[in-house]
């Protein structure tokens, strides 16, 4: 399995001809201009929300078409990240099976992959234009334009996706090889819509069909996770419903333009700006000065230094990328093992899930309806459950190391280094003080740590790299493009199985558990665990977040507590081999193969399961300070 974002598997050469050279000259053009206008609506967004924040609390004169403005970006933004995520390569997806076959079977894999994904960029590009059409006839209050748009950013992605998917099928594979493919879609297809009267009397068991099956198979046939819960929805819908495909697209916009999202892009371009300006590593150094003479030291530096800027970021892999450079060639000097770091920084990248402002937490509260500023609250003191839990793994593994050569730094230069780090360590002070005092919105936060920390970064540190700000912006759409498609398309399954009867069907069977809400959560926790290791955190909140919460409630659990149970559970999943794919991407960060961090991970998935087992026994550490 790859990591969260990792590429398709590069094609074997392929030797130049006139077709491959143009679409490789008309993906070059399509793709650097897309990137560039996804790259201007991240900073546009920025100055937007940020301007909204200043002119409402320094000048007391809101803008009123500020959020509107951001909003209609934002589906942009969404749709036009994807294109750039489909052509890098950067769509999440499970690569288990794939990557354990012949090379010529992967290849032939990767092209039935795009080629699944064209089929469905095709069939719902009509209703899709459709929909834009509709909203012709709304105009948004403030701005007082056409909601159209708005609307026209779902077509237009769809069909630059579309195109980019074409071009790089005929750019890596053999025309053979995508002729046969396609075709072989399109007889899947055809099969389908031939068997639709069959579809008519199965009743429930379509469910299992269209979204176990279909799910199942193009999930680990290396389909793009996004893709497969699309295909799966609109055969579903198309087949065995009389459900206008203009009502999919709807909620697909629906999940891809929720305000509270925007936090999402947002904080991952904060979670590059404090690695870029040196904060991240101004913060790790002031810790390593205090805790290094420590026997295990700095892997208790790695767990607090992942606490901090977990609470940043809201991105696991950028966290661990900021963290992961800083420490690991000082704890290899110490004699530490690449496994058991790797490890470690899994163990953390799962303990650290409920950290505010986690983008897991904003994407739980905005689809569920919960407080964002309660499941801020709430998620600090379980981590700290889960972090005493990893620590005292950390004790034990290495009560007996050896620290006759290690450099124990003064209280002078200790006390150099926390004032060097000072302006770093205030970051999540501020964000989180600037939501407390309601200077901002959990939306808005981000954009005062983005300015906070390039005021930082320039005066202070005096490092801020002008051409890294363009990467950063692409990478930035990039990675969001993917998550909130997969968050539109999730959307969108969730809605199919609400109509379906299905989530009826399940509050009566999680409702009949024995135990009561332990019954509940227990079955919660082996679930969730289940799901974190196919699904990525967000895609599997989405999907049963809004079913599972309402139950939660009934069942006589508080959303807040059973917020931290699921995050937890997931994060468990998400970090634990051999399908959990943060655990490679946690290894790709740290360029240690993944074989050497399985054996001393589990000590550590250990300790998380004991940690999670008494947060879930008592719910005071998540609602005791609400």
């Amino acid at each position: 399995m790859s990591s969260l974002s990792a590429p398709h598997a590069a094609a074997p050469a392929l030797p130049a001809n006139p077709m491959r050279r143009a679409a490789g000259a008309l993906d070059k053009l399509l793709g650097g201009v897309v990137e560039h206008v996804a790259a201007a609506i991240v900073l546009v967004e920025i100055i937007v929300l940020f301007a909204g924040v200043v002119a409402r609390y320094a000048f007391h004169s809101p803008l009123v078409w500020s959020d509107e403005l951001a909003s209609i970006l934002f589906l942009w933004l969404s749709m036009l990240g994807a294109v750039v995520a489909l052509r890098r390569g950067e769509h999440m997806r499970m690569t288990a099976l794939v990557n354990n076959v012949s090379p010529a079977r992967r290849a032939q894999l990767e092209t039935a992959a795009l080629a699944a994904s064209l089929a469905f960029l095709l069939l719902i590009l009509a209703p899709a234009i459709e929909y834009a059409h509709e909203e012709h006839f709304i105009i948004t209050p403030a701005l007082e334009l056409s909601n159209a748009w708005r609307a026209a950013a779902i077509p237009v992605g769809m069909g630059l996706m579309g195109v980019i998917a074409l071009l790089r099928l005929l750019r890596t594979q053999p025309l053979p090889q995508v002729l046969t493919a396609l075709a072989g879609v399109a007889a899947v297809v055809g099969l389908f819509w031939l068997a639709q009267p069959l579809f008519a009397g199965l009743g429930k068991l379509n469910l299992v069909i269209f979204f176990v099956g279909i799910v199942a198979a193009t999930v680990f046939s290396g389909v793009p996770i996004a893709f497969s819960f699309a295909l799966a929805t609109f055969s579903y819908l198309a087949l065995t419903t009389n459900t206008p495909m203009v009502v999919m697209v709807g909620r697909l916009d629906e999940g891809m333009s929720h305000l509270m999202l925007l936090a999402v892009p947002l904080f991952i371009f904060l979670g590059s700006l404090i690695e870029m300006t040196g904060m991240a590593r101004a913060m790790i150094q002031f810790l390593a000065s205090l805790l290094g003479h420590v026997r295990g030291g700095l892997s208790y530096v790695l767990i607090g230094a992942m606490y901090l800027v977990s609470g940043i970021s809201g991105s696991k892999i950028a966290d661990m990328a900021a963290i992961a450079p800083v420490l690991f060639p000082e704890m290899q000097k110490r004699g530490a093992k690449p496994g058991d770091l790797v490890a470690l920084l899994s163990a953390t990248g799962a303990q650290t899930e409920t950290i505010p402002p986690s983008i897991v937490l904003i994407t739980i509260g905005s689809v569920t309806g919960v407080s964002i500023a309660a499941l801020f609250t709430g998620g600090l003191l379980p981590a700290v459950v889960l972090g005493l839990a990893l620590c005292t793994v950390v004790w034990w593994r290495y009560r007996k190391e050896d620290l006759s050569l290690v450099q124990r730094f003064t209280f002078k230069e200790i006390g150099r280094f926390f004032m060097i780090a000072l302006p770093a360590v205030a970051l999540p002070f501020v964000i989180r003080a600037a939501v407390v005092e309601g200077v901002a919105t959990a939306t808005e936060v981000s954009t005062i740590g983005i300015v906070y920390s390039a005021v930082v970064g320039l005066l202070i540190y005096r490092r801020f790299d002008w051409a890294r700000l363009k990467p950063m912006l692409i990478e930035t759409a990039s990675l969001s493009g993917a998550i909130m498609l997969i968050v539109g398309c999730a959307t969108a399954m969730a809605w199919a199985l609400t109509q379906s009867g299905f989530s009826g069907d399940l509050a009566k069977l999680m409702a009949g558990m024995p135990g009561g809400s332990y019954g509940f959560l227990a079955v919660s926790i082996v679930a969730f665990i289940i799901l974190g290791s196919v699904l990525e955190g967000i895609p599997a909140i989405v999907l049963f977040g809004p079913l599972l919460f309402p139950i939660a409630v009934q069942a006589g659990v508080h959303e807040v507590h059973y917020a931290m149970v699921v995050i937890f559970a997931m994060g468990i999943g998400l970090f634990a081999p051999p399908f959990g794919v943060g655990y490679y991407g946690a290894c790709a960060i740290s360029r240690v193969d993944p074989n050497e961090g399985i054996g001393p991970i589990w000590g550590y998935i250990g300790a998380l399961l004991i940690g999670l087992v008494i947060v879930a026994a008592f719910p005071w550490f998540s609602i005791g300070f609400l």
